[in-house]
C-alpha cells in the first residue's frame, strides 16, 4: 500500500509540474509577439498556481495545478514607428514577459519534475527488490 501512495504523490507532482512547464513555454513563445493593431493589448504573461486536495484513496493531500492568473504588471514598450501596432509616438506595447525570469521558472519546474520522476524510479526499484525477496 505504501508503494502505491508514493507513486500517487509522485504522479500528482509530475502532472502539476508538467502543466507549469506548459504555461512557461507559452509565455516564452509569446515574449516578442506584438499586437496586430494599434490600441490592441499584447499577450499578457500567465502565472501558474498550485492547490492541494484530499485524495480519498490514500487520505493524503495531493498537489494539482490551480488557476492560471494573468500578470498585471505594465507592458514593455518598444520603439518601432513602422509597426502597424505603433502609437503616435512610434511605440509598440510588447508583452510583459521577461525571458530571464521564465527560464529560471522553467529550470525550477524541470528540477521538481525530475525529483518526482526519481521518486517513481526509486519506488519501482524498491517494489522490484521486494518482489524478488519474496520469491
Amino acid at each position: 500500500m505504501e508503494f502505491s501512495k508514493s507513486l500517487t504523490f509522485a504522479a500528482a507532482g509530475l502532472k502539476a509540474q508538467s502543466g507549469r512547464m506548459r504555461i512557461i513555454a507559452e509565455n516564452i513563445a509569446n515574449a516578442d509577439s506584438a499586437p496586430a493593431s494599434a490600441g490592441a493589448e499584447p499577450y499578457r504573461r500567465k502565472i501558474p498556481s498550485f492547490t492541494s486536495h484530499m485524495d480519498p484513496e490514500t487520505g493524503a493531500k495531493l498537489v494539482e495545478a490551480g488557476r492560471v492568473r494573468r500578470d498585471q504588471t505594465a507592458f514593455r514598450t518598444k520603439y518601432e514607428p513602422g509597426n502597424p501596432a505603433a502609437n503616435a509616438r512610434g511605440e509598440v506595447q510588447m508583452p510583459n514577459v521577461n525571458a530571464l525570469i521564465e527560464n529560471m521558472d522553467l529550470r525550477e519546474a524541470q528540477r521538481s519534475y525530475e525529483a518526482n520522476l526519481n521518486m517513481v524510479t526509486s519506488t519501482r526499484k524498491m517494489l522490484s527488490q521486494t518482489l524478488s525477496i519474496l520469491k
